[in-house]
This record gives structure tokens, C-alpha cells and sequence, in this order.
């Protein structure tokens, strides 16, 4: 009797045996680590997106083969932006309309699905997407596009906690991953084109109580929280008044995303998004901190450094980029693939600039950033003007600039490898008519104050999966793509970068010269980054399928290019054939 009672502890504690594994904050650490799992968003709190895995390389691809497909269902066939996490046998991917789902990991078997009831009048800007969750403890735990927090049972699917971030009727929408980082759950707003004030939370992960605030637009308050909720001031973001003329700064703009982690330093790093309104001659001033990357300490929710890529932008470039950190051999940097079109390298402890330099072909608004000053060399006649000097009032000045709005990279997470000390960037060659028009604040009412066309740069192909050295700016290789890339980046141990398509291909290319050595049709355009892990032995690969997101949404002259592109729902796996 007392062996069998010792033999049943001892599988308890292993989790063997009705137990649940639970995800600690050492297993999130480690992540990068211990390619048995994958239990953040980026692959590790870095967000390199590289796992050390090489049991498929370039001699051994020709083998790998689908395992299993899973299908979403249903009509809502719209853009799949998520990426999937494994853990305890499950994977857990997110799907269009703030769904989620738990499968089999080896057989693709359904365990649960939970359908976020989501209300009418939801204003998402870039489709109906989710990008992926987080996992701690017992809980798998994402946002949803009426703006609110949901934490289910890993095991179950069950609710164990739902917060509301903000009033969906007011702009609010949430859609990236959330990020866990010294035991806090972090994540931001989305809602930029809306006037909303972006801001990062934390949150206590097992409960969902605030621990602390902190808006990322000039002159709001921050706040921290007590174990019973109330609130106590935490000091101002910045200099109220300094970047902002009059009251803009109130509905400033600066959503959230982007989020990744140094843990040597507690930082956690965010792109904010583009100031509100889009008509820049209304808000002279750098506007911070939109259109940056800042560093916030998570202990205090303070911010410690911040650098702005695009000062009082009017193009719509954004910010919020993912900043992913790497280790040069003297220090610990960050790169960050600019929806500007310039690529960004900075000290990832004091934010100085180390280099920057363009990653696309064609910018029109900038001739180069200054790394003594670290500001844009705007071009002055490339900047949409006031709508009030036209000849009728309603309309200014249409220029051309390169990129457009969607960005030299937009959302897909790029990917880069310690072993090449490379880079590997989904880019895109496009850009847009753009003029401003006046604009006031209404809630809820989009904030833009500009009309646009996207145009294609040329006849060519518009995307390109870019090996680029950060230290001397060179593209080492690039493998072209006739349609825009909007799939996110993997590079492995086995030597290869593995990315998809809009044309529904899965591909994998040799990391050192972009020769592409396989690729698989998944029957609708990847929009996802795919990710891989290894169980028993075996090495995996998966990745969402989906065609959807910002482009044949807001995508001109681009859309019309595409528009033959199927949507779908689905995620697959592959392994080699034995």
C-alpha cells in the first residue's frame, strides 16, 4: 500500500497522472532553450524566432511530409495571423474572430474551442485577426477584438478569468499576443486609426488584476495597483505639452504591439503605432512617444529609454514593429525592421543608436537617418501638406511615397539566427498617393484625416525574404515574391529559413544563400509565422493557413493584384517520413 501511494505521488509530481503540467516563469525563461515546447510568442522571450533543431536540413527536406491538418470551420474563413504554442502534448492556436482552439499535437485531434461572443460594432483596423496567446500556469490567456482579456483552463477550455481593457465602442480592439515577463502578464491596445491612447498593462496572469499602467502618448498618467485594486498615481509619460500642440495629446494615438523581453535588464520592449490624427500639419512636434520603440521597466511600469523612428509621422509608418535582441559578441542589441522602410540596430539596455539603414529599394520621405543625432533626413516635399491651402480646403497636396502605409515589413515577426548573425526579413516593395483632409475627433468615428492609394513600385514582384547583416546594412540574399509577403519568419538549427506566401506556399530556403530547397501548398495564402518543436525524437513543423489581413482590405492597386487569392482557415504539420 505504501508503494503503490509513493508510486502515485512521485506520477502526480511528474504530471504523469491526472495532473496538470503547469507553465512556470523558468519554462517561459527558458523557452529559446528547450525546443520540447514552445510557450511564447517569438519562439523565447527575444523573439529570434530560431530553434536549435537540425534534424531537417537541406539533405534531409526531401522527406518532410504533412502529418496533420486541422480546419478552423465555419464561415469565418478570414485572415489567420497565429502562431501556435505547444505544451504538455496540446498546441494552442488562435483563429479569425477571437477564437481559440486546443488540439492533439500529434494527431491534430480537437480537445476544446472557445468562440469569444463578440458584440456588434467592433472596429478592428487590419481584418478580423488574432495573433496568438500566452501560456502560465494552468492558463491559456488572449485578447480579443472587443477588447478584453480571456483566460481559459489548458485542460478544460473553461473560463477562469475575463477582463474588460477598454470600451470597443471607443476604438479599442486587442489582437497580438501578450507577453509574460517576470511573472506579470503584459500587453497593449489596439486602435491607432481610432484616437485611442495607446498604453501597456500589467496584469497578475493567475487573476487578471492590474498591477500597473503605463500610457505611451506624452502627458497621460500612469497608475499602479494594490492586491484590493486601487490605484495610485505612477507619475506622467514624459513632458505634458512638450511634443504635443493643444489638446491632440489626448487622443494621441501610439497603439501597442511589438512586445518582447530582455530578462538580464527586466525590459520589456514595445513598437507604439502611428500618432492620431494621420494629418501630421495638425500635431507640429515629435509626438511622442508614437511611432517609437520603449523600453519599460516591468517591476515599476516605468519607462526607462525610448527611440522614435519616425518624428511627427504623416505617412502612417508606424512603430510597432517587434524589437528582437541579440547578442553581437561586445553587447546586447536590438533590431527592428521599420514599416518606414529602414532597418534599426540599438543598444538594447540604453536604446542609443548603433546603425541604421534601408532594407527596401525605394524611400521617398527620408534620405537617411543621422546615427550621430538619430533623426530622419526628412524630405519636406514628400510630406503630405495642409488640406487648408488648397484651392478648395478639402484636399492638400498628393505626393508619392515609397513605402506606403502597409510598410517595407508590417506585422509579420521577421526571424534571426546566432548561427549566420543574419536577419531574415519579409519585405515589401510598394508605395501609396497620399493627401491630407481635415479631420476632428468624433468617438468611435475613424481618426485619419488622409486619403490614400496604394500603387505597386513597379511591374515586379512586390515581396522579398531578406537575409540582412545589421552590422554593415548589406542584403546578403533575397528570395522574391510576385505578391506581398504578410507571413512571419522561422530560421532552425538545420540551416534553413522557413516562410509562407499569399500564394499558399509553406517554403523553406537555405539560410546562408536563399537557395529555396522545398515548399509545400497549403490551399490558402500564409499569413502566419510558422514555428517548429521536437517530441520524442521527432522534429515538427506547423504553420496557420488563411488569406486575409490588411492587404486586400486597405491594399489599392495591390488588392486588385491579388484578389484571386482563396481564403481559408487551417493549420498544418509536417515531420519527416520515416
Amino acid at each position: 500500500m505504501q508503494l503503490k501511494q509513493l508510486t502515485v505521488w512521485v506520477a502526480l509530481a511528474l504530471g504523469t497522472v491526472g495532473a496538470q503540467a503547469v507553465v512556470t516563469d523558468k519554462m517561459i525563461e527558458d523557452d529559446a532553450k528547450t525546443p520540447g515546447d514552445i510557450v511564447s510568442w517569438g519562439i523565447g522571450q527575444q523573439g529570434q524566432r530560431y530553434s536549435p533543431l537540425k534534424q531537417i536540413n537541406a539533405q534531409t527536406i526531401n522527406k518532410l511530409v504533412p502529418v496533420w491538418s486541422f480546419s478552423f470551420g465555419g464561415e469565418k474563413q478570414r485572415g489567420q495571423e497565429s502562431q501556435p504554442l505547444i505544451h504538455d502534448g496540446k498546441m494552442f492556436v488562435t483563429a479569425s474572430y477571437s477564437r481559440i482552439f486546443a488540439l492533439d499535437a500529434k494527431t491534430g485531434a480537437k480537445l476544446w474551442k472557445y468562440e469569444h461572443r463578440l458584440p456588434d460594432g467592433i472596429m478592428p483596423c487590419c481584418d478580423v485577426i488574432n495573433r496568438g496567446a500566452a501560456l502560465y500556469d494552468n492558463l491559456v490567456i488572449f485578447a480579443t477584438l472587443d477588447a478584453q482579456l480571456v483566460a481559459l483552463d489548458q485542460k478544460t477550455g473553461d473560463v477562469v478569468w475575463k477582463e474588460k481593457i477598454d470600451d470597443y465602442a471607443a476604438g479599442y480592439s486587442a489582437s497580438a499576443a501578450p507577453l509574460i515577463a517576470g511573472g506579470l502578464l503584459l500587453t497593449g491596445v489596439s486602435g491607432g486609426e481610432f484616437g485611442v491612447v495607446g498604453r501597456v498593462e500589467a496584469r497578475n496572469p493567475k487573476t487578471g488584476a492590474l498591477v500597473w499602467v503605463r500610457p505611451v502618448v506624452e502627458g497621460h498618467m500612469g497608475y499602479t495597483f494594490d492586491k484590493d485594486g486601487n490605484k495610485k498615481e505612477n507619475g506622467i509619460s514624459g513632458t505634458a505639452g512638450k511634443s504635443w500642440p493643444g489638446d491632440l495629446w489626448k487622443t494621441g494615438g501610439a497603439a501597442t504591439a511589438g512586445r518582447h523581453l530582455q530578462p538580464e535588464d527586466g525590459l520589456a520592449y514595445f513598437g507604439t503605432g502611428n500618432p492620431a490624427p494621420w494629418n501630421s500639419h495638425l500635431r507640429k512636434g515629435d509626438n511622442l512617444f508614437s511611432c517609437s520603440t520603449v523600453a519599460i521597466d516591468v517591476k515599476t511600469g516605468q519607462i526607462v529609454w525610448h527611440y522614435q523612428n519616425t518624428p511627427n509621422d504623416g505617412w502612417d509608418f508606424d512603430g510597432v514593429n517587434e524589437f528582437v535582441t541579440y547578442d553581437d559578441g561586445a553587447q546586447i542589441l536590438g533590431g527592428k525592421a521599420d514599416r518606414n522602410g529602414f532597418f534599426y540596430v540599438n543598444d538594447a539596455k540604453t536604446g542609443k543608436l548603433v546603425n541604421a539603414f534601408p532594407f527596401v529599394k525605394k524611400v521617398t520621405w527620408a534620405t537617411g537617418i543621422d546615427l550621430k543625432t538619430g533623426r530622419p533626413n526628412f524630405v519636406p516635399e514628400n510630406r503630405p501638406g495642409d488640406p487648408t491651402a488648397g484651392a478648395d480646403g478639402k484636399k492638400g497636396n498628393v505626393v508619392y511615397a515609397a513605402p506606403s502605409f502597409l510598410g517595407g515589413k508590417n506585422q509579420m515577426p521577421m526571424a534571426y539566427s546566432p548561427d549566420t548573425k543574419l536577419f531574415y526579413v519579409p519585405a515589401n516593395e510598394w508605395g501609396m498617393e497620399i493627401w491630407n483632409e481635415p479631420i476632428t475627433y468624433k468617438k468611435g468615428a475613424a481618426y485619419l484625416g488622409a486619403g490614400f492609394t496604394i500603387k505597386t513600385n513597379s511591374d515586379g514582384p512586390i515581396g522579398a525574404l531578406r537575409a540582412i547583416d545589421p552590422k554593415s546594412g548589406k542584403i546578403v540574399w533575397e528570395a522574391t515574391n510576385n505578391a506581398p509577403l504578410w507571413g512571419g519568419v522561422l530560421t532552425t538549427g538545420g540551416n534553413l529559413v522557413w516562410w509562407g506566401t499569399p500564394e499558399g506556399f509553406l517554403q523553406a530556403a537555405d539560410a546562408k544563400t536563399g537557395k529555396i530547397v522545398w515548399k509545400f501548398q497549403t490551399g490558402s495564402g500564409v499569413v502566419a509565422p510558422p514555428v517548429t518543436w521536437e517530441d520524442k525524437g521527432e522534429q515538427y513543423v506547423a504553420v496557420v493557413s488563411g488569406w486575409g489581413g490588411a492587404v486586400p482590405l486597405w491594399g489599392g492597386d495591390v488588392a486588385k493584384k491579388v484578389n484571386y487569392l482563396e481564403q481559408g482557415g487551417s493549420v498544418w504539420v509536417f515531420k519527416l517520413m520515416k
